[in-house]
C-alpha cells in the first residue's frame, strides 16, 4: 500500500499558500457558522501560546471565531476545526470554478502505474478529507479520486506522531511494514519510520 502526503508531494506548496489559503482567509467571516465557532472555541480554551487574539463574548461568537481562525492561519496551525471550515469554503470555490486543483505532472502517470500493479493508494494530509477530495477531483488532469482508496486527516492524529500511522494501517487492515509513505517533511518521515513503515522523503524542484 502507498500512503501519500499532499503539500509538496503531490501538489506544489505554492498552490496551497498562494491560492487556497488566501481564498479561504478572504471568506472566513462570510462562511463561519456557530458550530465552527464552538469547535474553534474548544481549541482556543486549550491554548497555551501567547499572542492569541482575545476571544470576546460567548463560545459561539462569530467575530471572535473568525479572528482566531485568521490567527491560526497566520501561524500555520494544523487545527482540525480550521481545516473543516476551510474545506467547506474551498468546496464553494471549486463548485463555482474559481478554484482548480493542481498536481505535479507525474502524479496521474504514477497513479495509473500503481493501479495496474494493484497497489492501493491512500492520502494522509493535515487538510480535511473534504479538502483532499476536492483537490484530486478538480485537477488539471481531471478527476483522480478513482485512484484513491482512502483519505485520512488530523482526526486520525497528528502527522508527526507514529501512533497516527499505526491507526491508518490498522484501519486499512494492513501491517505497517507493507506501507510506503511519501512526504516532503522530515518529521513526518521520522514518525512513519517509527511506526514501522517504509518512508520516502520527496524533494521537489
Amino acid at each position: 500500500m502507498v500512503l501519500l502526503d499532499i503539500e509538496g508531494t503531490t501538489t506544489p506548496v505554492s498552490f496551497v499558500y498562494e491560492t487556497l489559503f488566501p481564498f479561504a482567509r478572504a471568506r472566513l467571516s462570510e462562511y463561519i457558522s456557530t458550530s465552527d465557532a464552538a469547535a474553534l472555541f474548544a481549541e482556543y480554551q486549550c491554548e497555551s501560546t501567547s499572542g492569541i487574539p482575545e476571544w470576546q463574548g460567548n463560545a459561539d461568537d462569530l467575530s471572535s471565531a473568525a479572528h482566531y481562525a485568521e490567527w491560526l492561519m497566520s501561524v500555520d496551525r494544523k487545527s482540525t476545526a480550521l481545516k473543516e471550515l476551510q474545506g467547506r469554503i474551498w468546496e464553494r470555490g471549486y463548485a463555482s470554478g474559481e478554484l482548480k486543483g493542481i498536481v505535479y505532472d507525474d502524479v496521474p502517470m504514477v497513479f495509473e502505474s500503481w493501479k495496474r500493479q494493484g497497489i492501493p493508494v491512500a492520502i494522509f494530509s493535515s487538510g480535511s478529507v473534504l479538502a483532499q477530495k476536492l483537490i484530486f477531483s478538480h485537477t488539471q488532469y481531471g478527476d483522480l479520486t478513482k485512484f484513491i482508496a482512502a483519505n485520512f486527516d488530523t482526526k486520525t492524529g497528528p502527522k508527526r506522531e507514529a501512533a497516527s500511522y499505526r491507526r491508518i494501517a490498522a484501519e486499512m487492515k494492513v501491517p505497517c511494514a507493507s506501507v510506503t509513505f511519501f512526504s516532503d517533511t522530515e518529521a513526518e518521515i521520522t514518525a512513519s519510520d517509527e511506526a514501522g513503515m517504509t518512508s520516502v522523503l520527496v524533494v521537489r524542484g
